[in-house]
């Protein structure tokens, strides 16, 4: 079990996280989210032991996590930590990359675990390629499949797909988390694509001005969002009457109090999303066609 407990930090006199207090089990798999600057990337940093905390404690199972004034090799052999930055060996292979921390004395294993790998992130048809004329996004799986190759017992993501273009997201997502639930891997996820969260994560914990402002199932998060800022990262939401509604809750109909005038209509895929002013007020509207600008409507609420 992962345990942060009464954690502060900043990197000047200005602290970026303030009293941040949770726990992540064995084989769950939290996921991170806030705006830029509220210090996602910083918490993961913290826990890596990549800097020295001011306040609180870090804990994975017995093992107190600490910083650069205790450790001369920042880092733990039981935690894995994929920043922005991937920290490649840019002239050898992607194979060699992955292997690099495999035993030598047991050839046929590591070559056996560094196909495994390959597959996982789906880059077997690259294995003898050099790192350097890999593209940012294959780069970003290589330095995943690193990441794993010893099967650590602790993962730390930091923007883990944010350089795949969309034809490899989705199947990459499925492959990497399906394998660190099958290890029971512990994961932590820092994010602002909720496609990294809804399916894959057991809970979800919001940074915002320097706290911990939720910490709950995705799923509920989802459903009951509380705050403007939670429901933004799932969909286009509107405040009606102080209450949240996501776009889809909002259904235009025939006969209603509610009247809108259309301002704009935007192609989704399986439907339009339309945005409308109601009230002074622009809202957001799901269709299954496009409406002319200008053009009156009505809406019902449903939830």
């Amino acid at each position: 079990m992962l345990q942060v407990k009464k954690l502060s930090f900043g990197y000047s006199k200005e602290p970026v996280l303030k009293d941040i207090n949770f726990t992540v089990n064995s084989g769950e798999n939290l996921a991170i989210i806030g705006e830029s600057g509220s210090g996602k990337s910083t918490l993961l940093k913290l826990i890596f032991g990549e800097y020295d905390l001011e306040q609180g404690q870090i804990f994975w199972k017995d093992n107190e996590i600490l910083g650069p004034k205790h450790n001369l090799v920042i880092g733990y052999d039981f935690m894995k930590y994929v920043s922005q930055e991937f920290d490649l060996m840019p002239y050898t292979s992607v194979a060699n990359n992955i292997g690099k921390h495999l035993s030598r004395f047991y050839p046929e294993e590591k070559e056996q675990r560094t196909q495994e790998l390959l597959k996982i992130v789906e880059l077997e048809d690259f294995a003898t390629t050099k790192v350097k004329n890999l593209s940012g996004g294959q780069k970003q799986r290589v330095a995943i499949a690193r990441a794993l190759a010893n099967e650590p017992e602790i993962l730390l993501l930091d923007e883990p797909f944010s350089h795949i273009d969309n034809f490899k997201k989705q199947s990459l997502r499925r492959n990497v988390f399906n394998y660190l639930k099958t290890k029971s891997i512990s994961c932590i996820v820092a994010t602002h694509d909720k496609n990294d969260v809804l399916g894959f994560a057991d809970e979800i914990l919001v940074l915002n001005s320097k706290k911990i402002i939720a910490k709950d199932k995705p799923q509920e998060l989802y459903k009951n969002p509380r705050l403007p800022l939670i429901a933004s990262f799932f969909e286009e939401f509107n405040l009606i009457k102080n209450k949240i509604y996501y776009a889809h809750q909002l259904k235009i109909v025939e006969h209603s109090d509610l009247k809108a005038t259309v301002k704009q209509s935007y192609f989704n895929g399986n439907s339009w999303l339309i945005e409308a002013e109601y009230n002074e007020t622009i809202i957001y509207l799901n269709n299954n066609e496009s409406i002319n600008q200008e053009e009156v409507i009505y809406f019902k609420i449903s939830d």
